[in-house]
């Protein structure tokens, strides 16, 4: 259960917001109706997730995967829900996101996969990475898309810690049509 109410999605202060979300996102989420308590955050969050989500150009299985990652790490079993669908359609299989708690001892995963991976879990437990982990994905990926590698890794944390700090899940009940 969250632990302050979910904003009422039907007061007229947010209904702009709420119309874009739901043209955006096809519903207004859990995640959506925390945010809506402020306008400025919601409207911020929008402009940068939709960027890493519908904008990059890094692979969306890549996206995925690392999404996947760090809801594994971070405990974030919502961010897990509502990311599965979509790493299945990226092209992820059941299995690999099976295997993601233990992926070091899986043969499911390709080389830039696992390189994604180890650069997911040291930028979620040290923050700091080292060259030559860097250099896997770089082997992988040119600049721009390693940018949009380790962006997306760091926005996702963003969200998982936002969830968790604030015990968002997938079985509360929010205020008003969701």
């Amino acid at each position: 259960m969250a632990q302050i109410p979910y904003a009422d999605i039907s007061a007229p202060a947010v209904q702009p917001l709420v119309k874009r979300i739901a043209a955006e996102r096809g519903s207004v989420l859990h995640l959506y109706q925390m945010l809506l308590h402020s306008v400025p955050l919601t409207e911020g969050w929008l402009g940068l997730l939709t960027a890493v989500r519908q904008k990059f150009s890094l692979d969306g299985a890549i996206r995925e995967l690392v999404i996947m990652r760090v809801a594994v790490l971070n405990g974030a079993q919502y961010e897990a829900d509502q990311h599965a669908p979509i790493a299945l359609k990226e092209g992820i299989t059941q299995a690999q996101i099976d295997a993601l708690d233990d992926w070091r001892h899986s043969g499911l995963f390709d080389d830039l996969q696992r390189a994604a991976l180890q650069l997911t879990d040291t930028m979620t437990r040290d923050v700091h990475v080292p060259g030559e982990q860097l250099d896997a994905v770089r082997r992988h990926l040119d600049d721009a898309t390693t940018v949009e590698l380790v962006a997306t890794i760091a926005a996702y944390n963003m969200v998982s810690r936002f969830l968790e700090a604030l015990g968002i899940h997938s079985g509360d009940t929010p205020v008003g049509p969701a």
